[in-house]
C-alpha cells in the first residue's frame, strides 16, 4: 500500500501559478503509475495528467494543455503539479492517485483506475 498526502494549495489571482506536491510512503514509489484529479463543488472528480511509473509516458487533459506539466521525484517519493496561467475555471480540489501498472509505460485518465488517493488541497483562483 501507499499514503499520499497533497500540500501546496491555496489562493491565487488569475494567470499566476502554483506547485502542488504529493508525498508517498509506505510501498516504493517508483512502482506507482501517478496522476492528478480535481473535483470543483457540484461537478465529478475529473483528470487533469498522469505519468508513467519511471516517468517515460504523460497523459494531459486538453483543458490543462500547454499550462500544466507534472513530474516525479522517485529517489524522495515525490510527484508534483506545476499549474501556469491559472483560471477561475480551475478552482478545485486537487488530489494525487496511484495505481500498481501492468506496463512501466502505463496511464490512465479514469478515476477507476487509480487503487489509493490522497485527501486532496484546495485551490482557488481569483478572477
Amino acid at each position: 500500500q501507499v499514503q499520499l498526502v497533497e500540500s501546496g494549495g491555496g489562493l491565487v489571482q488569475a494567470g499566476g501559478s502554483l506547485r502542488l506536491s504529493c508525498a508517498a510512503s509506505g510501498r516504493a514509489f517508483s512502482t506507482y503509475t501517478m496522476g492528478w484529479f480535481r473535483q470543483a463543488p457540484g461537478k465529478e472528480r475529473e483528470f487533469v495528467i498522469a505519468i508513467s511509473r519511471l516517468g517515460i509516458n504523460k497523459k494531459i487533459a486538453d483543458s490543462v494543455k500547454g499550462r500544466f506539466t507534472i513530474s516525479r521525484d522517485n529517489a524522495n517519493s515525490l510527484l508534483y503539479l506545476h499549474m501556469r496561467s491559472l483560471e477561475p475555471e480551475d478552482t478545485a480540489v486537487y488530489f494525487c492517485a496511484a495505481r500498481l501498472p501492468p506496463y512501466d509505460v502505463s496511464v490512465y485518465d479514469t478515476p477507476d483506475a487509480y487503487e489509493y488517493w490522497g485527501q486532496g488541497t484546495q485551490v482557488t483562483v481569483s478572477s
